[in-house]
């Protein structure tokens, strides 16, 4: 139950932070029309790859700290890991926002739209810092044991983007910039509760500085999850150009399929945070394997189950809700493997192995990509939909026979502290 306990306030979190936020500027720009309406959605999908550059200092963090919490001194540890923050920041905001235009023509051939992006990224890359340490801070809480104050901030910033977006668009007269506005606006007034937050409940050693050590060890554990972040991202655009082929209906279909799955895919990243979390801070995660099939299973059975309404709720055309429910209803292949899968990897990237992790899923991917188009010549777009389910059980079985935990850390207790545990402060 501990577990569960972890993955519920991660799985809100989720869902607000990375879902919510872009789904709330899609809808309040949707009034200054279909370009500015393309261009939120590259300038938010951009940000979401740029989220796999910071997480490997995130995830590094939240695993150092799970196992030093206690034991021994976490000043350096997050002293470090601000230092990392700043660097990577800066790398990925001042090369954006100089590069912003040419940067926005890879992803649109109209020049309007490439225009209205460009607006977007001045401001958006330019306030990636803020983005970048607040994903740092949910970091520190949960190394913590703390779920729940990250998913409280993400509530926030949602609520405020909410609030602002309509009044820096349409009532300062911001147009498509008022949306980014709005956006770092609410992300700073989160950071700032955070950072309020961490200042009170995590204790401080005024003697204590940043290490290099801490910083090649953060970046050890962090990057093979980003590895495994932007790998997926670029065969995700890889199987839009293979299901492109199929025709326009079949990439709507896929389309939306997709965006349905991801509230329940969430449930599995939930889970592996969950599990990463947990064997960082006790050494055992307990049955993560069983979890993340069982949750595979249940996502499949609820999406495979209400297809047909769900997909109804996004396009009249016939034609592309039959993608789209087909689609759905072959995932239970995929979805049960990949949700075992996931959860594994929170014990493989806490113990030390995520480059295991990053290897199985590039097994899965070296057959999934050469599989989707051998079957969909075979037996057209569903042979894509069998060959993504062949690539989750290769990448499994390729995860699973490294995945048994350590069972003890040096100095460790048995089970997860909660939060207030350990000299920290209660979350409640």
């Amino acid at each position: 139950m501990k577990l569960i306990r972890l993955a519920l306030p991660v799985y809100v979190e989720l869902l607000t932070s990375v879902v919510a936020v872009s789904l709330i500027d899609l809808f309040w720009v949707s009034g200054l029309g279909g370009q500015a309406v393309a261009a939120v959605t590259i300038a938010t999908t951009t940000e979401y790859l740029a989220l796999g550059v910071v997480l490997a200092v995130g995830t590094g963090t939240t695993v150092l700290v799970g196992r030093r919490d206690g034991q021994e001194p976490i000043t350096p540890v997050i002293r470090t890991a601000w230092l990392l923050w700043a660097a990577v920041s800066l790398a990925v905001a001042i090369p954006g926002v100089l590069l912003r235009e040419p940067l926005a023509h890879l992803f649109t051939g109209d020049a309007v739209t490439a225009s209205l992006t460009a607006d977007f990224y001045l401001v958006s890359l330019a306030g990636i810092p803020v983005f970048y340490a607040q994903t740092l801070a949910d970091g520190i809480f949960k190394g913590r044991g703390d779920t729940r104050t990250p998913m409280r901030a993400a509530l926030l910033c949602n609520a405020l983007v909410a609030a602002l977006d309509p009044l820096f668009i349409y009532g300062l007269d911001f147009g498509i910039q008022g949306a980014a506005w709005a956006t770092v606006a609410a992300r700073v007034a989160a950071l700032a509760v955070s950072l309020t937050l961490l200042v009170r409940r995590v204790p401080r050693d005024s003697r204590a500085g940043a290490s290099r050590a801490d910083a090649l060890e953060i970046v050890r554990i962090g990057l093979p999850m980003s590895g495994d972040f932007l790998a997926r991202a670029l065969v995700g655009m890889l199987t839009v150009e293979v299901v492109g082929g199929f025709g326009v209906a079949s990439l709507a279909g896929y389309g939306i399929g997709m965006k349905i799955m991801l509230a329940g895919v969430m449930a599995f990243y939930a889970l592996r945070q969950a599990t990463m979390i947990q064997t960082a801070r006790s050494g055992d995660a307990g049955p993560a394997l069983g979890y993340g099939l069982l949750a595979g299973l249940a996502v499949a059975a609820v999406l495979a189950l209400t297809a047909p309404v769900v997909t109804g709720l996004f396009t009249q055309d016939p034609s592309v809700a039959a993608t789209a429910t087909d689609f759905l209803r072959w995932m239970p292949l995929y979805l049960v493997p990949f949700g075992g899968l996931i959860a594994v990897g929170g014990v493989l990237q806490a113990s030390g192995r995520g480059g295991r992790l990053l290897v199985a899923t590039l097994a899965g991917f070296a057959l999934q990509l050469p599989a989707a188009y051998a079957l969909g010549s075979l037996v057209g777009v569903t042979g894509v939909w069998l060959a993504m389910a062949a690539g989750a059980v290769l990448a499994l079985l390729t995860a699973t026979p490294s995945a048994r935990p350590n069972r003890s850390r040096p100095g460790s207790g048995s089970g997860v502290l909660e939060p207030g545990e350990r000299g920290a402060d209660p979350v409640d």
